[in-house]
């Protein structure tokens, strides 16, 4: 699999942004990036984190990102406004709007700062798994922004063409995954694939139920040397979810480079219907 440059690749030109007026940027959907309802909520995310990185007030790197997903993003255009609400010496603090028609249908925050060598330290160690080429490739034809992806299951697939009458004992899902074709990893990248976990209820009751996204957090733990260090190689994920409770689950995700590196934390809350 080659690797493609960012001005050939799909999820470059889906995420990419021209410059407005002071903070104000306009984009559009993609077709390639479809979901149920609107786009892919990584790729939303990706987008809003994009308005950021290329800010020219911008500075450091992303140290946490939330999004909420206000409302369906129509297909066509749309604006984003990034603000730097405060910015000190090594921080800076960001206000996010995703608007269509006038109206806010995603909203969210960025925190950056230039990252400082001190101790470090990495408690949460990357799970066993054999090696993603020893994997077949799942080829996903459910959403049209699963044909972006390449998955190969370790284990807790949820596939909808594979039929079951049994519902999963556990919402935990361990998979590797990178773009397809192979791209170099970077901050935009890993933010949409922090969101490729299919919604835990899915998992669970091992059958399509209408679901989405409300909310999600992304911690990084990586600075950009740590992620050109990774490549366009794969990178694991494990997902699961704490509690399924009255119409909303939570699920917990991690991510690690090959080389064991914990590159990123997500936690997210979403909805689910009977």
């Amino acid at each position: 699999m080659s690797t493609t440059t960012p001005a050939n690749h799909a999820f470059d030109r889906a995420i990419a942004l021209q410059p407005l007026s002071n903070n104000l940027f306009s984009g559009k959907t993609s077709d390639d990036y479809q979901n149920m309802v609107g786009p892919f909520g990584g790729l939303t995310a990706a987008i809003l984190l994009n308005a950021v990185l290329q800010h020219p007030e911008r500075i450091g790197e992303p140290i946490s990102l939330t999004i909420n997903f206000a409302g369906p993003v129509q297909p066509g255009a749309f604006e984003i406004e990034a603000t730097p609400i405060r910015t000190n010496r090594s921080t800076q603090h960001w206000l996010l709007l995703q608007r269509q028609g006038g109206e806010v249908v995603t909203s969210g925050t960025a925190f950056f700062a230039t990252r400082r060598e001190t101790w470090s330290e990495q408690q949460q160690p990357m799970p066993e798994a054999v090696s993603a080429d020893s994997l077949p490739l799942v080829i996903r034809k459910e959403r049209r922004w699963f044909e972006n992806y390449d998955f190969r299951y370790v284990s807790g697939i949820f596939n909808p063409a594979i039929p079951s009458e049994q519902e999963s004992g556990d919402t935990d899902t361990l998979l590797w995954t990178r773009d397809i074709p192979a791209r170099q990893l970077d901050f935009a990248s890993l933010t949409a694939m922090g969101d490729v976990f299919a919604p835990r209820i899915f998992h669970r009751r091992q059958r399509f139920t209408p679901a989405g996204t409300v909310s999600l957090t992304h911690y990084f733990h990586a600075d950009a040397a740590q992620l050109i260090q990774s490549g366009d190689r794969h990178i694991l994920g494990h997902a699961r979810a704490a509690r399924m409770h009255n119409n909303y689950s939570d699920q917990i995700a991690h991510l690690w480079s090959d080389d064991g590196v914990l590159l990123l934390t997500s936690t997210q809350v979403a909805y689910y219907k009977e």
